[in-house]
């Protein structure tokens, strides 16, 4: 459950972006209705309707993510803090300056913002927030802990520049490819990555049920 909640935003990004790029009338519509005025001029570009309203949805969804759990009285992640405010600027851009060019850019700034994070705690204040994510279900040597935290971060990086390559480079004609690969993509690395980890961590674990 928790998986699907928090891809709750790209989801919906994802499924509002295909039927508004199948059905542009209706996206251009809809987006003079309720982007105007936030748009910078006034005028809603046809071609650029559906990843407007696309954008507007996922700040919503994100922003409704928020409020949920706060008022259910439960911990807000930082990253999830952390990913409601660049999808509030980059989101927030894209639509007044009727531009995709800054909700491609969002998903790079948010896996680089996410490394940054985690390289300064453990390199600056000695503090490995992976292991303290993980450490409640597995125990590993120290020096297992460090590499483990350096390899999040490489991680992150890798991503922000596969979004750019993919974004500007592979799919740069073609947004409907980029939306696709955002959800889909991005989805199969991070499962990939996590089958790989848990598989180079899984000694560990064995001697720990032992």
């Amino acid at each position: 459950m928790k998986f699907l909640f928090d891809l709750f935003p790209v989801i919906l990004f994802f499924g509002v972006y295909r039927y508004g790029d199948n059905n542009q009338d209706w996206a251009h519509r809809m987006a003079v209705e309720y982007l105007g005025p936030l748009i910078a001029g006034g005028a809603v570009p046809p071609t650029q309707s559906a990843i407007l309203l696309a954008t507007a949805v996922a700040i919503v969804a994100t922003v409704l993510q928020v409020g949920y759990l706060l008022a259910r009285g439960r911990k807000v992640d930082n990253m999830l803090w952390l990913s409601l405010a660049v999808i509030l600027v980059a989101g927030g851009a894209t639509i007044y300056f009727h531009d995709d060019l800054f909700i491609k850019w969002k998903p790079t700034i948010l896996y680089w913002a996410f490394a940054l994070a985690l390289l300064v705690a453990q390199v600056i204040y000695k503090k490995n927030l992976m292991r303290s994510v993980m450490e409640a279900n597995i125990k590993l040597p120290e020096l297992v802990w460090s590499r483990l935290g350096y390899v999040w971060i490489l991680f992150f990086v890798g991503m922000g520049l596969l979004n750019l390559l993919m974004a500007f480079v592979v799919f740069r004609t073609d947004t409907s490819a980029w939306v696709s690969f955002k959800l889909f993509g991005f989805t199969g690395i991070f499962f990939a990555f996590i089958v790989i980890q848990t598989m180079m961590l899984s000694k560990y674990i064995k001697e720990e049920d032992a």
